[in-house]
């Protein structure tokens, strides 16, 4: 396993433009990825930058450290990775397909975090091929949160691994719990705090340039959007969230969200949700939510 030590994150339009150059990757029939993990050594939760991406994703002062907000600090790494020669496809034309974060305590604004991130396993999928990165952060040595990034290589022909399936159900009555708006300007705002400025989302004419015909937000704050209206207004000591991108949220827009409380799980409160497009019969993400508040 090699490790890679990242102590000083490179500026955001350098890893847009490592992105880019990625596009030169051309590779032949790939078995496994390389096992590399990537760290961040002593990352501190900076009050300043956990109210800002409060702020642009709806949550609520007095909510603390977002469960989420965990996964801004893993992105430098991932960019880190799609950019070297450990990573075998471009990351242009590379989709997140799904998501799954876990927290184990309750973070605090000033704690220092050590961020992980290791290559994981391949997936067959009949539009391309799938590869998950493992992410791990720890405080004093103890495991506080970890996930789960499964993307999408559009393209490859005969995949290996075994076969992508669906970790949520659709077979579950959902009602209309809110809407809400996706301002035009609100990829270039998230991308501010979360450092991830990829054109497809800062503006339409950026966009067209990669196929779409509008900008569209991150799925990122899409699900941080829909968990500030899903979460109560406290810190929150553990968590598990899983989700599943469906289609894209085109900048500006409404969307609306739907939900149902479930009774079952290990932790006590329990929700399945969608976001949907403003009439309400198009799904742009869909997740499982379980949730304990900080005492």
């Amino acid at each position: 396993m090699t490790t890679i030590e990242i102590t000083t994150p490179r500026h955001a339009a350098q890893l847009v433009a490592g992105a880019l150059l990625s596009s030169r990757k051309r590779p032949g029939v790939v078995k496994a990825l390389k096992p590399v993990t990537y760290v961040r050594p002593a990352v501190t939760l900076d009050a300043a930058r956990v109210a800002a991406y409060g702020k642009v994703c709806g949550f609520k002062p007095e909510a603390g450290v977002p469960v989420l907000y965990p996964q801004m600090l893993t992105f430098p790494l991932a960019m880190e990775f799609f950019a070297s020669e450990h990573c075998p496809w471009p990351a242009v034309g590379t989709v997140h397909l799904a998501n799954r974060i876990q927290q184990h305590h309750k973070l605090s604004v000033g704690d220092v975090l050590r961020v992980e991130m290791r290559t994981g396993e391949l997936l067959a999928h009949e539009k391309g091929q799938v590869f998950t990165l493992e992410f791990a952060i720890s405080r004093d040595g103890e495991l506080v949160w970890d996930g789960t990034m499964t993307a999408l290589r559009i393209g490859v022909k005969n995949p290996v691994g075994k076969p992508y399936a669906s970790a949520l159900s659709s077979d579950v009555d959902l009602s209309c719990q809110a809407t809400f708006s996706a301002p035009a300007d609100i990829g270039r705002r998230y991308g501010l705090v979360s450092g991830d400025m990829n054109p497809i989302h800062l503006s339409a004419p950026s966009a067209r340039l990669f196929g779409f015909r509008q900008a569209i937000a991150h799925g990122l704050w899409t699900k941080a959007r829909a968990l500030a209206a899903m979460l109560p207004r406290q810190p929150i000591e553990k968590a598990e969230v899983v989700v599943e991108f469906k289609t894209p949220l085109y900048l500006p827009g409404r969307a609306s969200l739907w939900a149902t409380r479930q009774v079952k799980g290990t932790l006590p409160h329990n929700a399945i949700f969608e976001v949907r497009n403003a009439k309400g019969d198009k799904p742009h993400l869909r997740a499982q939510l379980a949730y304990s508040v900080a005492a």
